[in-house]
């Protein structure tokens, strides 16, 4: 059974930073593209970003503006969304997804599994 699950998310300020984990297991995390999402209250899921296989290529939305990185350790079957310079609106459920087929995976749709999210909330 494929499981993936976040963690990491919180309540933090203005500014600060946050590191969010996605650990899989029951697939062999190195034949995926992972990517996260994340879901704002009343607004429909959006792409945030996503890593290649080898973690070799990563490939951001553009609202991020460099504040976010992803990275993979395929050793420890786990993926990372390092955030920065969080604001209010980065308020939202973050969600790791895996994707065996899609290498430039960016849609909802072209993810095959998904973790149950993380709440990030950013105060002013």
């Amino acid at each position: 059974q494929v499981q993936l699950v976040e963690s990491g998310g919180g309540l933090v300020q203005l500014g600060d930073s946050l590191r969010l984990s996605c650990t899989a297991s029951g697939l062999a995390l190195s034949r995926y593209v992972m990517g996260w999402f994340r879901q704002a209250p009343g607004k429909e899921r959006e792409f945030v970003a996503r890593v290649s296989r080898s973690g070799d290529a990563a490939y951001y939305a553009d609202f991020l503006k460099g504040r976010f990185t992803i990275s993979r350790d395929n050793a420890k079957n786990t993926v990372y969304l390092q955030m920065s310079s969080l604001t209010p609106e980065d308020t939202a459920t973050y969600s790791c997804a895996a994707s065996e087929g899609h290498f430039k995976a960016t849609t909802i749709g072209d993810y095959d599994y998904w973790g149950q999210g993380t709440q990030v909330a950013v105060s002013s």
